[in-house]
């Protein structure tokens, strides 16, 4: 893991070249530190937390090592696009493997079904489920397609800093469902109700309900087909490390232990930030990579906040929270898949439990991650490294996370010992759990939600918060609660659109 200097000095020796500050190393900002120092600025990047990386941070204990978030990788040409700016290639420094399968999703009952690219094999999983599915699951991934060249390949570099870059694709959305749910779509290809949520799950890796989510998010399963899903040898950690090392070859920088307590708005512009302590550092433009909610209600002042007051934000949606429980063993457990997804009795009622009621069930859905299966160097010698998620209510529930967190990683436990990992408690070395007000104290989420605002439609595009602030000039957002949202190829892509819409460095080197 890199050593990165914790000290708060900008550099001086820059010469003309602007400043640019992004606050936050989640994989939205540190993509855009790059893309900014590509484009002639000199970045500094502030992260409160004692280590790069946001929600990807990574935990070391005991002699195994665990991604804190993200262990997906789809679209890796976007972390590519980043290496190359740079003038290097992603495969000399970060080694990327295919998962065959994707996923393996296994019921209640404990069937299973093996989720891939191949098409072949899809079709045959699908007919081992309902053969009558099969030409109805081809369409579904026919629409996924057209839903994909539209709102991925057309819409999720580009900015909508006005309600007629909206209505300019709007034709487009009601052409492709965008009005309806995910599940809703699926259901209309598919009838078999198993099948339905292997294929309308994929929200839910965004943070957003099946039931609830738009339709534009099922542009997913094609992306995964079109550029497959991947797993970072040495963890998704290797890419945060990666990446802060091309920041420095730009002369760029990384500090740690540095608190953004405000951003310093002077003539309706950021001018800079204030850390916590009161250094004050300057800047011709500040990017955020905080969480959105907290950069308009905590880092402004209220004088500048127009469209997103506080009133607004706490009048949004936000996504779930996410319960993670990261374990080790001491035996392996080869008949595990890399990436597990265990649905548990009920599939609608408990969507509706974590989103609507928000009350937190006595059973679950669950992600179980075995990166040790195809990377054992994660764990000691004949150990196994696990990460399993569930998707819980975030902090509008009202749980009481610090009487409830053991109670319900118990339950997992037991759940997992009688399914997939038998023998699981006399095998456990080493253990630690995230909850949703991990993530409000740590990562200073809006609610302690997992993804900040939920993935509807009327929360999408043009009606999230911009990535050229609409309240402040030289303020620039980037991240899951940004356009185009959650998950790896959006916080990219977030970063992507700065491109259109933050002035070169030249231009702002002749106007300062």
């Amino acid at each position: 893991m890199l050593t990165l200097d914790a000290s708060i000095e900008l550099d001086t020796d820059a010469g003309s070249r602007p400043r640019a500050i992004v606050i936050g190393s989640g994989f939205g900002g540190l993509a855009a530190a790059i893309r900014l120092g590509a484009r002639g600025y000199q970045v500094t990047v502030l992260e409160r937390l004692e280590q790069p990386g946001g929600r990807a941070r990574v935990h070391r204990q005991d002699g195994f090592t665990f991604d804190a978030g993200p262990t997906i990788v789809t679209a890796p040409f976007l972390f590519e696009e980043l290496w190359a700016l740079c003038g290097r290639r992603l495969e000399d420094d970060v080694h990327l493997v295919p998962m065959r399968p994707y996923y393996r999703i296994r019921f209640a009952d404990g069937a299973t079904f093996d989720y891939s690219g191949d098409e072949a094999a899809m079709r045959a999983e699908v007919a081992r489920f309902s053969p009558d599915d099969v030409p109805g699951y081809e369409r579904f991934m026919a629409r996924s397609e057209a839903i994909f060249r539209v709102g991925f390949e057309k819409l999720g570099h580009v900015p909508f800093s006005s309600i007629s870059d909206m209505l300019r694709i709007l034709p487009d959305l009601v052409r492709l469902g965008g009005h309806r749910s995910v599940y809703d779509v699926v259901a209309s290809h598919i009838r078999d109700e198993r099948l339905r949520t292997i294929f309308s799950f994929h929200p839910l890796l965004i943070g957003g309900s099946p039931f609830r989510a738009s339709a534009i998010y099922c542009l997913i399963a094609f992306l995964e087909r079109r550029w497959g899903v991947h797993f970072a040898m040495g963890g998704t950690g290797r890419l945060v490390d990666g990446l802060v090392d091309l920041i420095r070859g730009q002369g760029g920088a990384v500090r740690c232990d540095a608190e953004v307590e405000r951003i310093v708005v002077e003539g309706g512009a950021a001018t800079g930030v204030v850390l916590r302590g009161g250094a004050h550092l300057p800047a011709e433009i500040v990017v955020s990579n905080a969480d959105s909610a907290h950069t308009y209600t905590q880092l402004l002042p209220g004088a500048a906040r127009r469209r997103w007051s506080a009133r607004r934000v706490a009048r949004a949606s936000s996504s779930m929270g996410l319960f993670v429980w990261y374990f080790g063993t001491r035996r392996k457990y080869p008949d595990v898949a890399h990436h597990t997804i265990l649905m548990g009795p009920r599939y609608r009622a408990l969507i509706d439990d974590i989103f609507r009621t928000k009350r937190l069930s006595a059973d679950f859905s669950l992600y179980l991650h075995r990166p040790t299966e195809t990377d054992p160097m994660l764990a000691p010698p004949g150990c196994d490294a696990f990460y399993v998620l569930s998707p819980v209510p975030n902090l509008a529930g009202g749980q009481d996370w610090a009487a409830c967190a053991e109670p319900y990683r118990q339950a997992i436990e037991l759940a997992l010992s009688e399914s997939v990992l038998p023998g699981l408690s006399e095998s456990l070395v080493t253990s630690r759990v995230t909850t949703p007000q991990d993530f409000a104290d740590d990562f200073l989420s809006f609610r302690g939600s997992g993804f900040g605002l939920e993935p509807v439609l009327t929360q999408s595009a043009w009606f999230r918060p911009h990535n050229a602030s609409e309240d402040v000039r030289n303020l620039f957002l980037v991240g899951a609660g940004t356009h185009p949202g959650a998950g790896l190829p959006g916080v990219l892509s977030s970063a992507k659109v700065l491109d259109r819409v933050v002035p070169d460095a030249r231009v702002v080197a002749r106007t300062s």
